[in-house]
């Protein structure tokens, strides 16, 4: 997983040359031998990984979170996850050194990087000059308007008859940008048929196989399904990375809904307002935390045409159980 991250180019010291592995510090041993070949088997992607890494001089840290993907197999199932055809615009977010993006390239799309760490952006920008299949833009993509860099390529491929009406995300991103890449790609059903992730195992499991009436059912929950159709489709093991994380990692598709599959509610604004105020008060009865809507009485009235009881909490409601809840309130206030 390709992380993109601004730091200073460090000396490769004899303290940092400990931590790498053998094939990054120049020095391999029996037992360090064993770990290289644990770690990926491919090795162009092992090798290539990290010389380029060396080249500019990029040291990950793991107290920023950088972790590169080291298995060429795990690219090709990414790729293969997102069912890349010839023509296809994908999105990829942190290339890191393009690996992934290469896997990419080869399937026949073209894509669209965003990426934050500029060392990275003049590695990708230099590997892959000989195509106009690639283009990387440096950008921190929590903050960019990947809308109207989206619209500007779709529209462009339509004026020069090239295929596909919608694009699709392939990316192993960063555990902690999770939740904010998830939030702002999953409504852009108008641009991207589908959503290609690596996350960490945890997260995956969450989103995709959420359980009612358990501390880990969230508003993310709600808000994944409202908009998609999630599927886990494979493990990544830790060995997998380098440095190698705590966790393992998971990949999964989300099949983007058009905006006339989305269930029908007034506005998705105050819906999700609502379920994030229900979470807010999580321990407490629904009747009790969306009192600043309308009475209790009126709540309890509610739940009860939903076929609820009156003291249902968030954590027991489906997205069909909130979607009925907020129109009716929705109807009365």
């Amino acid at each position: 997983m390709a992380i993109s991250f601004l730091f200073p180019n460090p000396p490769l010291t004899n303290r940092h040359k400990s931590t790498l592995p053998a094939a990054y510090s120049g020095t391999c041993g029996a037992k360090k031998r064993a770990a290289c070949i644990v770690c990926a088997r491919s090795q162009d992607d092992y090798h290539a990984t990290l010389k380029a890494l060396n080249s500019k001089g990029r040291f990950p840290r793991k107290s920023l979170g950088q972790h590169y993907m080291l298995n060429s197999e795990i690219n090709d199932q990414l790729v293969g996850a997102a069912n890349i055809q010839e023509g296809d615009l994908v999105l990829e977010i942190g290339p890191g050194t393009g690996s992934l993006t290469n896997v990419l390239i080869n399937a026949g799309a073209t894509v669209l990087a965003i990426e934050k760490d500029p060392h990275m952006v003049g590695l990708v920008t230099e590997r892959f000059a000989s195509t106009e299949r690639f283009k990387v833009l440096q950008e921190n993509f929590v903050k960019c308007h990947i809308r109207s860099h989206m619209l500007s390529l779709l529209e462009s491929r339509e004026s020069s008859n090239a295929n596909a009406a919608y694009a699709k995300v392939v990316a192993n991103i960063p555990f902690n940008i999770s939740t904010d890449v998830i939030k702002q790609l999953l409504p852009m059903g108008d641009i991207f048929s589908e959503v290609v992730l690596l996350l960490q195992e945890e997260t995956a499991m969450r989103l995709v196989k959420p359980s009612l009436r358990t501390s880990e059912y969230r508003p993310i929950n709600i808000f994944v399904n409202f908009y998609s159709e999630p599927a886990y489709k494979f493990k990544v093991p830790r060995t997998s990375f380098f440095p190698q994380p705590n966790v393992d990692a998971a990949i999964v598709k989300f099949k983007l809904k058009q905006a006339t599959d989305y269930p029908s509610v007034a506005s998705t604004k105050s819906f999700f307002s609502m379920v994030n105020s229900a979470f807010n008060g999580k321990r407490k009865m629904l009747r009790k935390s969306l009192q600043h809507l309308c009475t209790s009485l009126v709540i309890e009235k509610a739940l009860g045409d939903v076929g609820l009881p009156p003291t249902s909490r968030p954590e027991e409601l489906t997205l069909d159980d909130f979607v009925r809840l907020h129109n009716l309130i929705v109807e009365v206030a």
